[in-house]
Parts: structure tokens; sequence; C-alpha cells
């Protein structure tokens, strides 16, 4: 499934999963997974704590869903998500 990834990309997907103000719509738009599907990277990816306390965190988290958040959060996060670090 994540086969079509490069290290590179699967490094970002985990970064912007971590960002607070990266919503998962720009995850979709950038690298095309959908929630369900970064959820799986992540636990594939992460240590098995490491995956549960992010879970933890994104829980009930609006920041993470364009449609949740209030008006008054003015931040782009498609400026915020357009940094790709390489780790491979």
């Amino acid at each position: 499934m994540f086969s079509s990834l490069t290290p590179g990309d699967v490094s970002a997907v985990i970064q912007m999963a971590w960002e607070d103000r990266t919503s998962f719509e720009t995850i979709k738009e950038r690298l095309g997974l959908s929630e369900p599907e970064v959820v799986r990277l992540m636990r594939h990816e992460l240590k098995p704590s490491s995956y549960r306390l992010w879970r933890k965190r994104m829980k009930g988290r609006v920041t993470k869903h364009r449609a949740l958040r209030s008006s008054a959060m003015n931040f782009a996060d498609r400026v915020v998500a357009n940094h790709r670090r390489a780790n491979c």
C-alpha cells in the first residue's frame, strides 16, 4: 500500500501528522493519503508507544480537520506543510 511512497514521503507524512496545524486534508492534497491511511502508516512506521502517544494527542484535536476549525483560527496549513525534509 505504501510502496509507492519514497522514504522522504513517509518522513513528510509522519512530520505533518505530528504537527498540530497541518490538517489531514492537507496531507491528502500533498501525498494522496486519507486519514485512515495516515493512521495505518503511523501504526506501521512508529514504535507502539509512539503510535499510542500520537493517537492520544490527535484524538479530538480540531486543528487536524479543517471543517472543525473555528473561523478565528487564522493560519494556512497549506503553507505550514509546504516544507519537506529528506531523511533518506
